[in-house]
């Protein structure tokens, strides 16, 4: 059988109790902070009036050539940690998405949660969007 594909979340989403810990994620946020030795970043996105954070492990997607301040879309799994970062996102994949109008993806990734909660309730049951 098929693993589920991943779900979106938004930043602010990543360090609640919607997912849950080994859960695929798709996810985006301007990239902040980088450390090539550590193999570690840090993406950044707005939630109200404050900045949310999450922290994601490179290592599978090296080489990796950041640009601080560009927006990145991320896919891959969550590690719940009881240290400070509480997540970390261990990327399968992660490119560069400047450029996109992140107002329009935000609306377009809401209007595909409400379609799949009116079509198909029993898969949404099993999967918090």
């Amino acid at each position: 059988m098929l693993l589920p594909p991943a779900v979106f979340h938004f930043l602010w989403e990543i360090n609640t109790d919607l997912v849950k810990d080994g859960a695929s994620v798709r996810t985006y946020g301007r990239l902040i902070s980088y450390e090539p030795e550590g193999s570690k970043a840090i993406l950044s996105g707005p939630q109200s009036s404050a900045q949310c954070h999450v922290s994601v492990q490179t290592t599978l997607v090296e080489p990796f050539q950041p640009t601080l301040g560009a927006q990145y879309f991320v896919l891959g799994e969550i590690e719940k940690t009881d240290g400070l970062s509480g997540v970390i996102l261990h990327a399968r994949a992660l490119s560069s998405i400047d450029g996109v109008d992140l107002t329009l993806m935000q609306k377009a990734i809401m209007e595909q949660r409400c379609f799949f909660n009116e079509r198909m309730p029993e898969i949404c049951a099993s999967s918090p969007l």
